[in-house]
């Protein structure tokens, strides 16, 4: 398997909501309402929003893909976190989000979140930032053992809002120089 990471464009918009679809129910906690999950998906990671997101320059999707098969993607946003909870656990500025990150099921383990994980430092890196922090929830064991794996340390908590429900987040955070 040869995974490629590039910067996704307009047209990719489509693609990158058919494996946010699949992939987000994933990474949210056991018990979250399917109705929830159907009701973020279509407001926050539609094809329509990703063409947001896509024409955002605060913002960098990249795409992973293995035979021209997207098989994941990373979002980036530039700028300090507008989450004061956020803001006020965070050492390093300047700084960079890692807004998302998917791997789609059948490609975990094969290196892709590896690969989007070191252009995303790459990019944060080039960006001019000191860090790049991310939420991830507190019950997402796997994920938690991956971001540890490439240096991220939990500095702080916060809340992502899920539908009416309100889940519990861990800020992970990441030295970009020394």
């Amino acid at each position: 398997m040869t995974v490629t990471v590039s910067t996704a464009g307009l047209w990719d918009a489509e693609q990158l909501a058919d494996v946010a679809a699949v992939t987000f129910p994933l990474a949210c906690p056991p018990g979250s309402s399917r109705a929830a999950i159907a009701a973020f998906i279509d407001g926050v990671l539609s094809h329509e929003r990703f063409g947001e997101y896509l024409a955002d320059p605060q913002r960098t999707i990249l795409a992973a893909t293995d035979d021209a098969s997207m098989v994941g993607y990373a979002m980036l946003v530039s700028g300090p976190p507008s989450d004061p909870d956020v803001a006020r656990v965070l050492t390093y500025t300047p700084t960079m989000e890692l807004s998302k990150m998917y791997v789609l099921p059948g490609h975990h383990g094969r290196e892709v979140a590896a690969a989007l994980m070191a252009e995303s430092l790459a990019r944060a890196t080039l960006s001019g930032c000191a860090g790049i922090w991310l939420g991830v929830n507190q019950q997402n064991l796997r994920a938690q053992r991956f971001y540890t794996k490439q240096g991220f340390e939990i500095v702080g908590t916060k809340t992502f809002t899920l539908g009416s429900e309100i889940h519990d987040d861990f800020v992970m955070e990441r030295a970009l120089r020394s």
